[in-house]
């Protein structure tokens, strides 16, 4: 029986029951296509998987673990239905690598990392240093993806409201994400200049916009960040692999909005899905992957434990 012929029904299979099943959908073709199109299932021998888990990198990483997983999920189900009699799996499982941990920026990094935008560049680029501090303005105040900051138009900046439009999202849903005060008043002095310099005010340019009248890129950020990230002095010391990137300027936000929340005595379950819609998350498993909990956001929701514990006993 063909390989691909059991991977199409498995993927059918598992969306019958609900699931999406988007990535490892993806996982289980691309197996396909390193095997080959025309491979059987009988024809896999542990020495093709190897070689597709393994991939071009020789260090064991969670993409190793992603495949793997995918794999796995195939093979029960092929050998469950008479398919196979073997998997061709590796016996043993290599430790999966540390976890990733999101870098949490304090104030005063944030601040180091605004001013330091003035200060990174050593020769003209085609992006504006204030519109590179604009840009990390809004990631950190509203929370977006930096793919979703980009592609704002003006059309999608109503200041006049504090709305935003945010289109197509990584889940190809639109959502709107009001903004405070503020960040508004920032956006509005960002507008003004924009205008002054004589950038396209079409409703369909995009609010970001290098010297040369193009959208700003991605990489682009990416690699300016990390300058102006080195400029301020801002680095991890908690043994990661990773320095402090982009994005999490957007875990940052989750973190702040949580603690300010406890802080103010809030009902941060009730809140949660809140945050949730207003991330542009489907469902609150993803918007708990951006709460890290930082020494600050443990000691707001101990206090706040404390009390609620402290009111539950105190009429004995």
């Amino acid at each position: 029986m063909k390989l691909l012929t059991v991977v199409n029904q498995y993927i059918a299979y598992r969306q019958s029951l609900g699931e999406r099943f988007i990535t490892n959908g993806y996982l289980l073709n691309a197996f396909v296509h390193s095997i080959g199109q025309k491979a059987t299932l009988a024809g896999v021998n542990p020495e093709l998987v190897s070689k597709y888990l393994a991939g071009t990198n020789p260090v064991i990483t969670a993409s190793w673990h992603g495949k793997h997983q995918a794999l796995r999920g195939f093979y029960r189900y092929a050998i469950s239905r008479g398919y196979t009699e073997t998997s061709p799996l590796p016996i043993v499982i290599p430790k999966r690598p540390q976890p990733f941990i999101p870098y949490i920026y304090n104030v005063k990094e944030l601040r180091a990392l605004l001013d330091a935008c003035f200060i990174y560049q050593k020769y003209k680029s085609r992006l504006e240093p204030y519109m590179i501090r604009i840009l990390l303005l809004l990631l950190y105040g509203a929370g977006l993806r930096i793919s979703e900051a980009i592609s704002l138009t003006l059309a999608d900046v109503d200041l006049s409201q504090a709305l935003l439009t945010i289109r197509e999202t990584k889940f190809r849903k639109t959502r709107l994400v009001p903004i405070g005060k503020q960040l508004t008043q920032a956006l509005l002095q960002y507008a003004a200049q924009r205008q002054r310099e004589n950038y396209s005010q079409n409703p369909n340019a995009t609010f970001f916009i290098r010297r040369d009248g193009k959208a700003f890129n991605q990489d682009s950020i990416q690699d300016v960040f990390q300058i102006i990230r080195k400029k301020a002095g801002v680095r991890r010391s908690d043994g990661a692999r990773y320095q402090p990137r982009l994005h999490d300027l957007r875990h940052t936000f989750a973190v702040h909005r949580l603690t300010a929340w406890y802080r103010e005595g809030a009902d941060v379950q009730r809140l949660l899905p809140v945050l949730s819609v207003y991330l542009g998350h489907i469902n609150l498993d993803a918007t708990s992957t951006y709460l890290t909990m930082t020494p600050t956001l443990l000691e707001e929701a101990g206090r706040r434990f404390e009390q609620y514990a402290f009111k539950e006993t105190s009429h004995d």
